[in-house]
């Protein structure tokens, strides 16, 4: 199995799921949630500096990387950012820990603000990369976003159509991705071994299905459930720093962090150069804003 440098990894069972995770150093937990289409190792060259200061738990969401990769169900339930929140919440639990410090990237950043919403007191910091929330994104679907982020409504579409597409060559178009979100347009910010997995990744039919379904759970479940929220007045009360690269998704809403400040309490923003990917595009950018964020005094 493939880790990230000075990190061991071990399988979790948990009640329904088996997650993998990896794991190094000591201190306060800080749990990095990885997202689309990519696994644990996007934290490759980041996940070191974190680990010199808090004890860094990295899984791999369900259906993603070495987890499991259950069927989806006919409501989306099954992938559903609520679904893949509580997963972390037991994996939480196994590993003895009451709260800990969350930064998110992508998909995982979904489950992030979808764990401070539904369980907020294990959340003790929030740290968001390159997301607005998924009904706030919906919202301000137009031609920008439409073209640019094509996927979300492509892999939404009902099984089997976008795995068939994706499966005719499953390398092709993880290449395409990577490259096309990415400032450079290029795979090199890509470490080899993130890359080979990625790409073995995209070869695994139950994997290619889990990540559609993950986007049908977006395009339903997870949208209905944050209109919920948004209707009841429910708020992330833990302090939120929200980092976004300007050629990213986000920067296309217009005030990607005025956004979250009606999700949140306490929101701080940074952007920096980078595509969509930047914990591998500029991954200073992710240490600058979050070393600091997550050893602040509660």
């Amino acid at each position: 199995m493939t880790e990230i440098p000075g990190f061991t990894r071990r399988r979790i069972a948990l009640p329904g799921i088996a997650l993998s995770m990896q794991e190094a150093g000591a201190g306060d937990p800080l749990i990095l949630l990885h997202g689309f289409p990519q696994n644990g190792l996007c934290w490759h060259h980041v996940a070191p500096a974190f680990a010199e200061r808090f004890r860094v738990i990295i899984p791999d969401l369900r259906g993603y990387g070495q987890s499991d990769a259950p069927p989806d169900d006919a409501a989306h339930d099954a992938y559903s950012k609520r679904q893949m929140a509580n997963d972390i919440v037991a994996l939480m639990d196994h590993l003895g820990l009451p709260a800990a410090h969350i930064l998110g990237h992508d998909r995982g950043a979904r489950v992030s603000y979808r764990l401070a919403l539904d369980h907020p007191a294990r959340v003790r910091r929030l740290g968001i990369i390159e997301i607005a929330p998924t009904a706030e994104y919906w919202d301000a679907w137009g031609y920008d976003l439409a073209m640019s982020a094509w996927h979300w409504t492509f892999l939404a579409q009902p099984a089997p159509v976008p795995e068939r597409m994706i499966g005719s060559d499953p390398v092709a178009w993880l290449d395409h991705t990577l490259q096309g979100w990415t400032l450079a347009k290029s795979l090199d910010a890509f470490p080899p071994a993130s890359l080979a997995a990625y790409r073995a990744q995209a070869k695994d039919k139950a994997r290619i299905h889990a990540m559609c379904a993950d986007y049908r759970a977006g395009a339903t479940t997870d949208r209905a459930q944050d209109i919920a929220d948004r209707a009841a007045g429910h708020r992330i009360t833990a302090p939120l720093h929200f980092l976004w690269g300007r050629h990213g998704f986000p920067a296309r809403t217009g005030d990607p962090a005025g956004i979250w400040r009606r999700w949140a309490d306490q929101v701080t923003d940074t952007s920096c150069d980078s595509g969509h990917f930047v914990m591998e595009e500029n991954p200073q950018a992710v240490l600058d804003a979050f070393l600091p964020f997550f050893t602040q005094a509660d």
